[in-house]
């Protein structure tokens, strides 16, 4: 709960890659209270008050996972929300010709979203969830320690600074409440 309310006040993207991994957190704790508040709760070192605030948290993302039947895949509804507010922002950059460094880290992007489009069998995913996609994949790769090619680099690099930009952007327009 600090961290996310932290990162969406810095960096949206961060914060939805944040959002997704504790999704995937709460998914490896079978949305189990007990389980969340021994494993995850218990750890901070914080006030009783602002404990309990981070449980009812906790808990209230793990009963939306279970209502919204995204226990084994997918993103809540709060968070693909943030997607597509975060897509309707880059729509408009690319229409506005005063945005012409956003269109053109974009069309620098493009290659690279189009080949993850191409093999991801879920079409209908915008080419946003696509970057944020390859930069989760990407993130779990390093975390497990894996070997990453230099095109993916090269991809994850581009992509990095596509939704750099457009947290950016973001933030300067005070954020979508």
């Amino acid at each position: 709960m600090l961290i996310a309310q932290q990162k969406r006040k810095e960096n949206i993207a961060e914060y939805v890659l944040y959002m997704w991994q504790i999704e995937d957190t709460l998914r490896a704790y079978n949305l189990d209270t007990d389980a969340i508040e021994k494993q995850i709760v218990s750890r901070y070192d914080v006030t009783d008050n602002v404990k309990q605030q981070i449980r009812a948290w906790y808990n209230d993302l793990a009963e939306m996972m279970r209502v919204e039947r995204v226990e084994h895949e997918g993103h809540l509804q709060i968070n693909k929300n943030v997607v597509m507010q975060l897509t309707e922002l880059h729509s408009e950059l690319l229409r506005n010709p005063a945005e012409s460094d956003y269109s053109s880290v974009y069309y620098k992007t493009l290659p690279f979203i189009v080949e993850l489009r191409s093999k991801n069998p879920n079409k209908g995913i915008s080419e946003l969830e696509t970057c944020f996609s390859a930069l989760y994949g990407f993130l779990l790769l390093r975390l497990q320690q894996k070997p990453v090619s230099g095109e993916t680099q090269a991809a994850i690099t581009q992509i990095s600074a596509l939704l750099r930009m457009l947290s950016q952007k973001w933030q300067q327009r005070g954020g979508v409440k």
